[in-house]
């Protein structure tokens, strides 16, 4: 636990890396469209429980697994954003099924430590291209939800993304101010 709270208020916060692909203001909403490599991710996931009761206990799962509490004990910096898929319904409200990652830093991505805890997973992802809208402050189910729907609304109808399942991201959960959140859609592919 004190690994997870050292790395993430005093270590270094490695950001993942994208390539910025175009900036776009629509109706007064800024979004950027961004390519993402492949990568190495650790994952958790959970069914039956809603975003707001589960979300805090995934995330520090992940944050204690980098800080240190793996089989090698290795404190791996932090990473960010921690990125959690969701499954929305057709009616907008969020599926009690979730997935939380974060990305492996760099330095492990060719051999990350083994998780000591056996519900996380280590994950290849393939690359991908988003529409990423940013927005501050503490996000929960109800905030999320509400930027995924000014996204949606202001890419429109016909933008090719999947509709199935989008991801809440943010970059420094344990900063009391100041908190950068993204809702990001996966761009289909032509």
């Amino acid at each position: 636990m004190f690994g997870m709270i050292k790395n993430s208020l005093f270590g270094n916060t490695e950001e993942t890396e994208y390539k910025l692909l175009s900036s776009e203001t629509k109706d007064g909403v800024s979004f950027e469209v961004r390519r993402y490599d492949a990568a190495k991710f650790a994952v958790v996931s959970s069914e039956g429980r809603n975003f707001d009761q589960v979300t805090g206990e995934l995330m520090r799962k992940l944050l204690m697994y980098i800080g240190g509490s793996n089989e090698q004990g290795e404190s791996m910096g932090t990473a960010a954003p921690i990125i959690i898929t969701v499954f929305p319904r057709n009616d907008g409200v969020l599926s009690r099924r979730l997935m939380v990652a974060i990305k492996i830093p760099s330095v492990y991505q060719q051999c990350p430590p083994n998780p000591s805890d056996a519900t996380i997973q280590i994950e290849e992802r393939p690359g991908m291209t988003v529409y990423a809208l940013q927005f501050g402050g503490f996000a929960g189910e109800s905030e999320f939800r509400a930027e995924a729907l000014r996204l949606t609304r202001t890419l429109g109808e016909t933008a090719p993304f999947q509709r199935k399942q989008y991801f809440c991201c943010s970059y420094d959960p344990l900063r009391p101010y100041g908190r950068r959140n993204e809702v990001w859609f996966l761009q289909e592919e032509p």
